[in-house]
C-alpha cells in the first residue's frame, strides 16, 4: 500500500497542518492523519478547537487506501528530510506493519505508529461546519467571538483564505486551494467570568455611537490613502504581475505588427519581449497552481530586485551558480555585434527566446508564439 507525489507538495501538506496538533495530553490528536484514497493524499491535524485538512492528488495508489497518524515527536525531522530533497523529487509512502516509509531517490526515512490507534470522523465535523444554516430569526446576526492566538496558526494554510460564520455558538468554515478548515468560537461568558466583549452589533453600536456619530458609511479600500507609487515600480502581487504580462504581450504583439515593414531590429525586440512575457505568464501561473503561497514569496522578492535595478548582476550571479559561463556569453554577443557592425548592409535576424535565428519577414503570429 503505497502513494507518490512530489517532494515539495509532500512538505506543503505536513507545513499546512502542523500548527494545529494538540499537546501530549490528546494522544489520538499528538501528531498529523495521514490518509490515501484513490485520488488523494490526505494530512489532518487538530487540537480541538482548530481542524485543518490539506490534500494533494498523488500520482497513483498501489494497493487499498490506508491511514496512519505521524507522532508530533518525529514531524520535524520528516519535515526537514522532505525539505532537503529537490522539489520535483518523487516520494513514495508507504505502508508497514507498526511504521510509514517515506521513500526518495536519494534517501528514506521510516517512522514508527501505532496501527491500531484510531482518529476521529472528521469528515463529518466538517461537514456539519458547512451545512450549517445561519440564524434567520432577524434578531441576531453571527457574531461568533474568535481565540486570536488560533487564528494564527492558519498562516501557513494559504496566502488567502475563504471565511464563513453563521452563528455564535457555531464554527467558522476556512477554505483555500485544496485546504479546508474549521475554528470553533469562544463562549463570551464562561463560569461566571465576563470577557467585556460586545455580545451583538446592538451594542457595538451603542459603545461606539459618539464617535462615530455623523461619519457617512463608507468603503474601506475606497477611503484609505493608498501607496504611492510610480508607473516603473514592479508589481508585487500575483493578479497584478500576471495582469502585466499579458498586458505586455498583447502590446508587444501589436508593435510587432505596426513595425513589421520598417524596422527589422524593432521586430526583434518585440518579438522578444512579447514571448518572454508570454512564457513568464505561463510560469506564473504553473507556480500559483501547484503552491499559490510560494508564487506569492517569489513575485515579492522579484518586485524587490526589480526595483533595486541591479537585476543584471543577479542575473549574473544566477547563471554562475547554474553553472554557466555569462563572460563567454558577453564576448559572443560582442562578437556578434561586432561583425553586424562591419556588414551593415546585411538585415539582422530576429532572434528567439532561445537564441535561434529566425527570419526578419517572420509573420507576426509565428513571432509572438516564438
Amino acid at each position: 500500500m503505497s502513494v507518490t507525489l512530489n517532494a515539495h507538495q509532500f512538505g506543503r501538506l505536513l507545513e499546512r497542518t502542523a500548527g494545529h496538533i494538540a499537546d501530549e495530553f490528546i494522544p489520538a490528536l499528538h501528531g498529523v492523519r495521514l490518509e490515501a484514497d484513490d485520488t488523494f493524499l490526505y494530512a489532518i491535524a487538530s487540537d480541538r478547537y482548530t481542524l485543518a485538512v490539506a490534500r494533494y492528488r498523488h500520482h497513483g495508489l498501489d494497493g487499498e487506501p490506508f491511514a496512519r497518524t505521524l507522532p508530533a515527536r518525529a514531524l520535524a525531522s520528516l519535515r526537514r528530510w522532505a525539505a532537503d530533497q529537490p522539489g520535483n523529487t518523487p516520494v513514495t509512502v508507504s505502508l508497514a506493519e507498526n511504521r510509514l516509509r517515506f521513500t526518495a531517490p536519494q534517501g528514506e526515512v521510516g517512522v514508527g505508529v501505532d496501527d491500531g490507534q484510531e482518529f476521529f470522523g472528521w469528515r463529518g465535523v466538517l461537514r456539519g461546519v458547512i451545512d450549517q444554516i445561519p440564524a434567520e430569526d432577524g434578531t441576531t446576526s453571527p457574531f461568533p467571538a474568535l481565540d486570536t492566538r488560533l487564528l494564527a496558526r492558519w498562516t501557513d494554510a494559504d496566502h488567502y483564505l475563504r471565511l464563513r460564520v453563521t452563528a455564535d455558538r457555531q464554527g467558522a468554515l476556512l477554505v483555500g486551494e485544496d485546504f479546508i478548515g474549521a475554528q470553533m468560537p469562544v463562549r463570551t461568558r464562561h463560569d461566571g467570568f465576563d470577557t467585556g466583549l460586545a455580545d451583538d452589533l446592538d451594542q457595538v453600536r451603542t459603545l461606539w455611537d459618539g464617535a462615530l456619530a455623523g461619519a457617512p458609511a463608507a468603503a474601506m479600500p475606497d477611503s484609505l490613502p493608498a501607496a504611492r507609487r510610480t508607473p516603473h515600480d514592479a508589481a508585487r502581487t500575483v493578479p497584478e504581475t500576471a495582469k502585466g504580462l499579458l498586458r505586455q504581450t498583447l502590446s508587444s504583439t501589436h508593435d510587432l505588427i505596426e513595425e513589421s515593414s520598417t524596422s527589422p531590429t524593432a521586430v526583434a525586440a518585440h518579438a522578444s519581449a512579447g514571448v518572454t512575457a508570454w512564457m513568464a505568464f505561463r510560469y506564473l501561473e504553473a507556480l500559483h497552481h501547484a503552491d499559490p503561497k510560494l508564487a506569492a514569496r517569489i513575485v515579492t522578492e522579484t518586485a524587490e530586485q526589480l526595483d533595486d535595478g541591479a537585476i543584471g548582476e543577479f542575473a549574473h550571479d544566477a547563471a554562475t551558480a547554474a553553472g554557466h559561463d555569462p563572460n563567454a556569453w558577453h564576448e559572443e554577443f560582442e562578437t556578434k555585434r561586432a561583425k553586424q557592425q562591419t556588414t551593415p548592409d546585411e538585415k539582422p535576424a530576429a532572434t528567439t527566446s532561445e537564441g535561434e535565428r529566425a527570419p526578419a519577414t517572420a509573420s507576426p503570429a509565428l513571432a509572438a508564439n516564438g
